[in-house]
């Protein structure tokens, strides 16, 4: 049943969402790409999440009166994590309440702020004393005396004796470790741009910097267009395994796409795309070498090796990446095996090694990379979760944008959640985890992931749930909006198949967790905190991710944080910082990487991981 859904803004970042009654402002702020500071899980005890209710604001809870002064209160000041929305609502939020200022993870909203003090490209203008019988100093001499020494190609040599003059010896020389990028006509010092990508198997994501000032102008995602290939990374090695032109498909599809994003950037911060000098990627290993145009093939047996390990300094125009004709590009370093760039990106992002206790970082995806840190030591290693996650393979699935279930209640009956407050047309990853920890809780589907017939259902579930029990083309399928509720006509629902999807997704992830552990020597009551990475990782529900297993039932929730797109935070990292890159070389090197394919215990722990919960 979907309802009437309120409005929620969100002050400074400007951005607006539309949630169920009842919703908690933390929930809706991850709605709107905005992770909360809550070090206490949720339940209202630390206090760090605080807001305030600008218009709209509900009567505080008793948890809210216990922490805030009735001065706090009578101003609007609310905990994220304990105020429920119940009319349209304004929240203005704090930098301090925001996750950003303890993991150092810059937020997904546009508008976002970076340190530039170590940017890899600077600009100088210059006014040159031109030549004279006094002065005979060559061209590139006589800039080097003002802007210190730099190398340059033949192109742009070739073409400094004409600018030079036809501009009286003035203009803004652009330049990047010791090398001459450009010189520019007039001053266009304040046009310095960086563009950062997560390249994700199945979604894109991309943001443009201002690298004179740090902001963030814009941010766009997009559906890899490789998914039309195979929706993972072993169907897309494969196809270059089988056919001649597959690489170069590949490679095209990747590279055409994230040069449309870049002129959407650039389009949207009304910049010019030849003021973008530096574009950074960060991507597991597959797609990093697709990017590349780099052969993938030796990832598809044993041992799975990468073509390199290290960090890439590429020219743009080498790749066809559409910036600056001499701009460069950065791409991450990877740790091993399908352990890519993406996972150092992340440990960078949340600054993983620096905490003294146990931290796992878990990044959530097609791939599901999982990171140990303790006493000094962090191991690494990644499972093959498959795409249901982003919604892919799943019968009414699709990825998070308008008209996609994202979130699911029971009660008497059940409520829905839609994104952009428009009709149901289907179901994203978290609405699917959500459903299917609803339905275990309910009795109608077993521990093994068996859904229940109709006629088998418990007494206990009450008659409008029942009734969403139907038996569809499919097979056995519980409806989460009907023909007439629908966007397209059509019911939207979760069926056997999709469940088994969810099954496979989240055994893996918790067998590469359980096994890392063991690895290290602790068991789960040891780990100090959970970092739950990735765009779908933002909007999952603790209780939710522990009913179907994705995460152990005897974890603390207050342990579990959730820190948004770790990989594209760390590709913006590396577009404003020369020392991050350096670190991110350090790091890459000095993990240890897990290969779970040889390991004697994944199989086991897989198997055991199928079967959800008993109870939770």
């Amino acid at each position: 049943m979907r309802e009437s859904e309120l409005p929620v803004k969100f002050e400074p970042q400007g951005k607006t969402v539309f949630v169920l009654h009842g919703t908690t402002v933390v929930e809706a702020a991850a709605r709107a790409g905005i992770s909360m500071n809550m070090t206490c899980g949720g339940q209202g005890t630390c206090g760090k999440c605080r807001v305030r209710i600008v218009s709209g604001a509900c009567e505080p809870t008793g948890a809210e009166r216990a922490l805030l002064t009735q001065a706090d209160v009578d101003d609007g000041v609310r905990l994220a994590c304990q105020t429920c929305i119940c009319a349209p609502m304004t929240v203005e939020v704090p930098e301090t309440s925001v996750l950003t200022s303890t993991f150092q993870i810059l937020g997904g909203a546009s508008g976002a702020l970076m340190d530039v003090s170590d940017v890899a490209v600077r600009k100088r203008f210059v006014e040159l004393p031109a030549p004279s019988r006094e002065d005979e100093t060559p061209d590139i001499d006589r800039l080097e005396r003002a802007v210190g020494p730099f190398y340059l190609e033949l192109e742009l040599l070739r073409q400094m004796p004409q600018r030079l003059r036809q501009w009286q010896f003035q203009g803004t020389a652009v330049l990047a470790d010791h090398r001459l990028i450009d010189f520019e006509e007039a001053d266009t010092t304040s046009d310095v741009y960086a563009a950062a990508f997560d390249i994700g198997t199945t979604t894109l994501v991309g943001t443009l910097i201002d690298l004179t000032t740090g902001r963030e102008c814009a941010t766009v995602s997009r559906i890899n267009p490789q998914t039309s290939f195979g929706d993972d990374v072993i169907a897309r090695i494969n196809l270059v395994r089988q056919d001649p032109g597959g690489l170069d498909r590949l490679h095209r599809a990747i590279i055409g796409e994230v040069n449309s994003m870049m002129a959407e950037l650039c389009g949207e911060a009304k910049a010019e795309i030849h003021h973008v000098y530096e574009a950074t990627f960060a991507g597991n290993t597959t797609m990093q070498h697709l990017l590349e145009g780099v052969d993938p093939s030796a990832l598809g047996e044993v041992p799975f090796v990468p073509a390199t390990g290290r960090a890439l300094m590429l020219h743009a125009r080498d790749l066809g990446i559409g910036i600056h004709p001499r701009g460069r590009v950065y791409i991450y370093p990877v740790i091993g095996g399908f352990v890519g760039g993406d996972t150092v990106a992340g440990i960078i992002a949340t600054r993983l090694g620096d905490s003294p206790g146990a931290t796992v970082l878990v990044d959530i995806g097609t791939n599901g990379e999982i990171v140990v840190a303790h006493g000094g030591r962090m191991l690494a290693t990644s499972t093959a979760a498959g795409p249901a996650f982003e919604g892919a393979r799943i019968t009414c699935g699709m990825r998070a944008t308008n008209g996609a279930i994202e979130k699911v209640l029971f009660d008497d009956d059940v409520r829905i959640n839609v994104i952009g407050d428009v009709a149901p047309v289907g179901l994203c990853g978290s609405a699917l985890v959500d459903v299917v920890a609803e339905m275990l809780r309910h009795g109608l589907v077993m521990s093994e992931g068996l859904m229940m017939l109709p006629d088998q259902l418990p007494d206990s579930v009450p008659g409008p749930i029942r009734d969403r029990v139907i038996i569809a083309p499919e097979g056995t399928a519980f409806v989460l909006a009907t023909s007439a509720e629908s966007g397209t006509g059509a019911p939207v629902y979760v069926t056997q198949k999709d469940i088994r999807e969810l099954q496979l997704a989240t055994a893996a992830i918790r067998a590469g967790f359980s096994i890392l552990l063991r690895r290290v020597g602790l068991t789960v009551a040891d780990v100090d905190q959970v970092l739950i990475a990735g765009g779908f990782g933002n909007f999952i529900r603790r209780s939710n991710a522990q009913r179907i297993g994705l995460l152990p039932a005897d974890l603390e929730r207050r342990r579990i944080s959730f820190v948004g797109n770790t990989a594209l935070a760390g590709a913006r990292l590396a577009a404003a910082s020369q020392k991050i890159r350096h670190r991110a070389e350090k790091i890459a090197h000095e993990i240890q990487h897990v290969d779970l394919s040889i390991d004697p215990e994944f199989q086991a722990q897989y198997v055991e991981a199928m079967f959800f919960p008993q109870k939770g």
